[in-house]
């Protein structure tokens, strides 16, 4: 029987430089899908790649005094040399510099042209150039692109228009009759309130101020601007053609059963992607799931503040597996995840080495020990406790680490894969192996046990290789065995014996410190790389300042709008699953509230409570962590990290207004 397609892109990564473990998580969450589906049975084609054009390639490569296509081509060997090195088991690698995408995309230009929804016009407006995007001043926010907060230009310009309103009313329809198209939910709610309900207005779709990028055939004046190149990339990559005559994969894979792609394009893919393929008339993807970001620390990775953590440092330093690990169990399914390099190491000694690591090795020596190195399958009639339950408790994950799979929940999964270890683990305290080995006659009970253990061992390795392929496959191969197949993970005993070889520590622990200098010696290659280019750019480009220190003038009236309260915390405590967050309930005059605060690294819940500090209280609510936060602490932190929450110096009642 013929398996069935699924087809899974990423987004194309823009080749402006190397990217960072926040644009490596993407890739590294397809793959992991991807992986997932295949053992599924699905027919799986997994397409990544390059967006290749625009004028912030341009400008970069004219200041490294290279050809655009120079600048490209290096780039672009370094996105897939990081692919590659991270393990993504893509099937296609995208370009669009490719000469068959560069083809349809100009194809595609011309057949919407000729049915009349693209029209040409001028535009003018402000423009980001990072973003590659025109905004009106209404779009504005505090005067910079509402995207990335940078400063934006104003610029005007003949170009091509695409008549956006034409489709919105479909477009609104099928969101509201495809409840899957967009997720998670918050994504969808986005789109459609802050921009759908709205009304759309015309996209310009070419550009005459840059020559990067793929010339409109009928006017050489111009070239077709960034989003109708790139967004093309997720049909033409499996061989659609604007003129009818589609590939064999093209009619097998499309359309996509999933987009994968971060939170910041949402738009782009959500809004003008499908109304592009409605002008095609072709069938719009499945869905579309937009992932939160990787944060270091509070806030994005960024040259400029020399927060920028790269996947083959990490991996140099962790191993390719440890940091798929962290990615995928890490990232929250629609919040904003943490890293540091500290996080890092803690995860790798408690889950890694302590967990997984210590419970294969250990169980390979016994095994070694007592029995010469394999154990057999039990022929009693009558299992002892805790047996039965344990192996219950192995044979169910396989169902729970598959439904978290399907709904996209990758850091569900993995966690389901390690409450087998961990139950593996309490499993060899329950029995206590090396008390059994010092009575001759319980020699039996002995050898049910290992090799309960070695069956359970297995059954999580089979489970785990979508997500830690090598890892899993050290595993499986020590205990002589092959990956199972998710139907075989549900039954215990499958071999009649189990021999093992020893294998060097999968995982072992780590001391932060020695770790140290070899950090601090990237931090310190990164800056001086930064600099260095820095000092290519113009005078004119050089930021005088860094963006976290420019801060923007307000009016009085400004600062009026702002509500600062006193407020007594009359409770707190850890937010879970967070080592920064505190949860307070603080007390307002008659009005208690619940706040999230970002600082448990400098106070315990302890010392906040009976406290009376000033918080922002007109702030609009959000979600962090799953908890309602319904404020803002203040706190003031100088330049060595030392933080000191602001309380008034004389004893006042909570509800007080400050001003």
């Amino acid at each position: 029987m013929a398996r069935k397609p699924y087809y899974i892109t990423t987004a194309i990564a823009y080749t402006s430089g190397k990217p960072h473990i926040g644009n490596t998580y993407e890739a590294i969450l397809a793959d992991a899908i991807a992986r997932f589906k295949r053992k599924e049975g699905y027919d799986v084609f997994f397409q990544t790649g390059t967006d290749e054009h625009g004028q912030k390639i341009q400008e970069k490569a004219q200041a490294a005094e290279v050809t655009p296509q120079a600048f490209v081509d290096d780039v672009a060997g370094q996105i897939k040399g990081i692919w590659d090195l991270v393990n993504t088991s893509y099937d296609k690698f995208m370009r669009t510099t490719d000469s068959y995408h560069v083809k349809q995309v100009s194809k595609i230009f011309k057949r919407l042209y000729d049915q009349g929804d693209i029209y040409k016009g001028y535009y003018e407006g402000m423009y980001c150039t990072p973003c590659e995007s025109f905004w009106t001043e209404s779009q504005l926010v505090d005067g910079k692109c509402p995207d990335c907060g940078r400063e934006v230009k104003p610029a005007r310009e003949e170009a091509y228009f695409f008549k956006m309103g034409k489709y919105a009313d479909r477009l609104i329809e099928h969101i509201n009759t495809h409840p899957e198209f967009i997720q998670p939910v918050s994504r969808k709610n986005e789109m459609m309130n802050n921009f759908l309900l709205k009304g759309l207005q015309d996209l310009c779709v070419s550009r005459t101020s840059f020559s990067w990028g793929i010339p409109v055939d009928f006017d050489n004046r111009h070239v077709v601007y960034v989003w109708m190149d790139a967004l093309s990339n997720y049909i033409t990559g499996i061989g659609y053609d604007a003129d009818g005559n589609h590939s064999e994969a093209y009619k097998k894979y499309w359309p996509a059963d999933l987009h994968l792609i971060g939170k910041d394009i949402l738009r782009f893919h959500t809004i003008y992607w499908p109304i592009f393929l409605m002008a095609m008339g072709e069938p719009l993807p499945k869905q579309i799931f937009g992932h939160p970001w990787l944060l270091q620390g509070d806030g994005k990775m960024s040259k400029s503040k020399g927060n920028v953590i790269y996947a083959d440092d990490l991996a140099r330093l962790f191993g390719v597996d440890a940091v798929r690990y962290f990615v995928l169990h890490e990232m929250p399914f629609d919040n904003d995840g943490q890293i540091t390099w500290e996080l890092v190491a803690e995860r790798f000694n408690t889950e890694l080495a302590n967990v997984l690591g210590n419970l294969v090795s250990r169980t390979i020596a016994m095994i070694d020990k007592y029995f010469g190195g394999t154990v057999v399958k039990s022929l009693a009639q009558n299992e002892e406790d805790p047996d039965a339950e344990f192996k219950a408790t192995v044979c169910a994950t396989v169902a729970k680490v598959q439904a978290k799979a399907d709904e996209l929940r990758i850091a569900d999964a993995i966690s389901e894969v390690f409450t087998l270890f961990r139950r593996a683990n309490k499993y060899i305290d329950e029995t206590m192996p090396w008390a059994l080995a010092k009575e001759e006659e319980k020699k039996a009970r002995l050898n049910d046990v290992l090799y309960n253990l070695a069956e359970a061992i297995q059954i999580g390795a089979s489970l785990l290789d979508s997500f830690m392929p090598e890892t899993s496959a050290k595993i499986l191969a020590a205990y002589g065995a092959e990956s199972r197949g998710l139907e075989d993970c549900a039954s215990f005993g499958l071999r009649d014996s189990v021999t093992v070889t020893a294998i060097p520590p999968l995982f072992a622990r780590i001391d932060f410190k020695t770790l140290a200098p070899e950090i601090e010696k990237i931090r310190e290659e990164q800056a001086k790389a930064y600099a260095a280019e820095q000092a290519k750019l113009a005078p004119a480009e050089k930021p005088t300042e860094s963006e976290e220190e420019k801060v923007p003038e307000i009016s009085f009236d400004d600062f009026l709008k702002v509500q600062l309260r006193v407020g007594e915390i009359i409770a707190c405590e850890p937010v879970p699953k967070s080592n920064k967050l505190l949860k307070e309930t603080v007390k307002f005059g008659e009005e208690t509230r619940t706040i999230v605060s970002g600082i448990a690294k400098h106070y315990s819940p302890e010392e906040m409570v009976g406290k009376k500090v000033v918080f922002v209280t007109n702030l609009a609510p959000r979600k962090v962590c799953g908890i309602l936060s319904e404020g803002m602490i203040m706190a003031a932190e100088d330049e060595d990290g030392t933080l000191s929450l602001i309380v008034p110096d004389k004893d006042i009642k909570s509800g007080a207004n400050l001003g």
